[in-house]
């Protein structure tokens, strides 16, 4: 996909959103937790359709942190049977629209059949050239910058690197976004106002969106106003 597009409209070219508020929407409605997070999926299908249609190059959505396996054991094999659902059912509509998928994450500690439909959808997207969808499952920032240093420290010790020439776009080459550019606009619905450990290496310089909408009624307006606002800013990466 060609940059320029994105430059001339103003749209940021990489747009990164932690999905939130999926419990508290069903919450809201006397609905079991389950459900939450079956209309947050929902809403993700809408959204990955309208970032593409409308020339997103990266679109990155935290799906499941490696904070979740805390959650009830009900909760995390609901979020996981949605992941299966999620790709059997728009797997051919995402590559009718040329959509890459890519994972950040350890996919080692998921469900086997969840890794199998994962590595299915990489496979059957892996020549797509349109918009990069990054899906964060089993993902934490902390834990990708830890993984990052010990390959870093492997290639070291095995004399294939010198720790001197190690620099801040080599260290993005061990990153689950390497050959990616940095997010240019981090979304949050739901009402919190925190980064909650979700690409906090790649995030130095992004512009931070909050909203109250929860997730599951964000939809292609409440985009639209997000980037709407992010137009607005200037972003000087620490000059004039």
């Amino acid at each position: 996909m060609n940059d320029n597009n994105t430059k001339k409209s103003g749209l940021p070219r990489h747009i990164c959103i932690i999905m939130d508020g999926n419990g508290r929407w069903a919450s809201k409605r006397f609905m079991p937790r389950q459900l939450g997070h079956k209309a947050g999926m929902d809403r993700v299908i809408d959204i990955v359709e309208y970032s593409s249609n409308l020339g997103i190059e990266y679109l990155s959505l935290y799906a499941f942190s490696t904070e979740n396996w805390k959650r009830p054991a009900e909760e995390v094999n609901a979020l996981m049977e949605l992941l299966v659902v999620y790709i059997r059912n728009q797997l051919n509509s995402l590559k009718k629209n040329n959509v890459k998928i890519h994972i950040m994450g350890d996919k080692s500690a998921l469900p086997n059949i969840a890794r199998r439909e994962i590595e299915r959808s990489i496979k059957e997207t892996e020549n797509n050239t349109g918009m990069v969808l990054n899906l964060g499952i089993n993902y934490g920032g902390r834990d990708e910058i830890i993984k990052a240093c010990k390959e870093l420290y492997r290639q070291v010790q095995n004399e294939n690197m010198d720790i001197e020439k190690i620099d801040e776009n080599m260290f993005s080459n061990y990153l689950y976004t390497a050959n990616q550019p940095d997010p240019d606009l981090l979304i949050r619905p739901g009402s919190e106002q925190r980064l909650s450990n979700f690409m906090i290496y790649q995030t130095a310089y992004t512009e931070l969106y909050f909203t109250d909408v929860l997730w599951p009624d964000f939809g292609k307006t409440e985009l639209d106003e997000a980037i709407d606002e992010y137009r607005k800013r200037k972003r000087r990466f620490g000059g004039l």
